[in-house]
């Protein structure tokens, strides 16, 4: 499984965070919003991307998207739903 990470911030903020906090997957930058645009996910009258996941199975479906994020059990939540996709 592949997991990635992406924002509106430019690659050395990127780097920067992901070295603060000991990333183990990628974070991609996304500075002009392009990609936040495709997925309706750039917040409305601001350089900001949403709180989003996207769940994407390994033929290139998506399957799950989570507009509700909670940073302090996303972890642990996105684990729970994966878990439930793979049983369904």
């Amino acid at each position: 499984m592949d997991i990635y990470g992406i924002s509106t911030d430019g690659v050395a903020t990127q780097a920067k965070f992901a070295e603060s906090e000991s990333l183990a997957f990628r974070l991609l930058s996304d500075p002009d919003g392009s990609a936040a645009t495709k997925y309706d996910a750039l917040m409305a009258k601001m350089p900001f991307a949403k709180r989003m996941t996207f769940v994407v199975d390994a033929e290139g479906v998506l399957r799950k998207i989570d507009t509700g994020v909670r940073v302090g059990s996303h972890g642990a939540d996105l684990v729970k739903a994966i878990k439930a996709l793979r049983d369904s």
